[in-house]
């Protein structure tokens, strides 16, 4: 008979346990949840007393699950959302709380929203923690698992459990070195000339933003990065050209010039993703509310 009975699971120790699940880690566990590795080990031994089961076993330099532990992680969800549930219609007052939410978004929304966002808040008194995790082309699963509560992208993942909204609308533009180039002025010197392109973990890159274009007359990339930060340092002093959106110039690619595509193409949009069991939080709601505010004037 178990020592520990099931009322030990508190919403604490299922976190602690989705956390390794996803990340086949301790450390990594740690390291997300802002923990020691003790208080990791600590949980994980307690769960496995409590459930009768060892739950992950050492493979190599990371955790495999058990057959057991992979069953319980729908239901291990079901249960902290429904837990965040009983939330919904409490008293909600930014000056009393701490609101910690984890993004996933890729530079560009988070160096345009989320410092003035971060600034007017504490500015109110508003205890307001933010972590960040790269979207790329994202996934509905990372909203599903809690990995992140928010999301701000250009392709928004589908999902009958999947909200979205609308936030900004941008052009995209040709970002270049005006003392090494002038910008290419038709279809066929924009596909000639050398590109700087984002591709990013998963392999799909951020051209997939261009709609309405045929890509495969493009000349294929001379520069992958894995981020929009880098490119001006490789854009500056050469003749190399990037394809972003207009909002780029008040962010990571502020240094350099850029002109109008010279054919036409789709304007690029930004939304605001999140989960069906956030909508009603009015923690989140704060958070929505704000972030709209601020692309509001962005798009003005």
């Amino acid at each position: 008979m178990n020592k520990t009975d099931f009322t030990d699971l508190d919403g604490k120790v299922l976190r602690t346990f989705l956390t390794i699940l996803e990340e086949s880690s301790v450390s990594k566990a740690a390291d997300r949840l802002g923990v020691t590795q003790s208080a990791i080990s600590h949980t994980l031994a307690k769960l496995r007393l409590v459930l009768g089961d060892p739950l992950f076993v050492r493979s190599g330099q990371g955790l495999t699950p058990t057959e057991r532990a992979l069953s319980l992680k729908e239901p291990v969800q079901h249960v902290l959302d429904g837990l965040r549930a009983l939330t919904e219609g409490r008293p909600f007052d930014p000056l009393s709380e701490e609101i910690s939410v984890q993004i996933a978004t890729n530079d560009m929304p988070r160096e345009l929203v989320f410092p003035e966002l971060l600034r007017t808040a504490r500015a109110d008194g508003v205890r307001l923690k933010l972590g960040f995790i790269p979207s790329g082309v994202p996934s509905a699963d990372i909203l599903r698992s809690d990995r992140c509560q928010l999301m701000l992208t250009p392709l928004p993942p589908d999902g009958p459990d999947i909200f979205q909204k609308l936030l900004i609308t941008s052009p995209l533009m040709v970002f270049y070195d005006g003392d090494r180039r002038a910008p290419p002025d038709n279809w066929r010197s924009y596909c000639e000339s050398e590109h700087v392109e984002v591709r990013f973990a998963d392999g799909r890159n951020a051209r997939a933003v261009m709609r309405g274009v045929d890509q495969s007359q493009i000349r294929p990339a001379t520069v992958t990065l894995p981020n929009f930060n880098a490119i001006p340092s490789f854009v500056n002093g050469s003749d190399l050209i990037s394809t972003d959106t207009a909002l780029m110039k008040n962010g990571p690619l502020a240094s350099l010039d850029c002109a109008p595509l010279p054919f036409a193409c789709e304007p690029v949009s930004i939304y605001m993703v999140w989960h069906q069991r956030s909508t009603n939080d009015p923690a989140h709601r704060w958070l929505r509310k704000r972030i709209e505010a601020i692309t509001a004037d962005l798009q003005a």
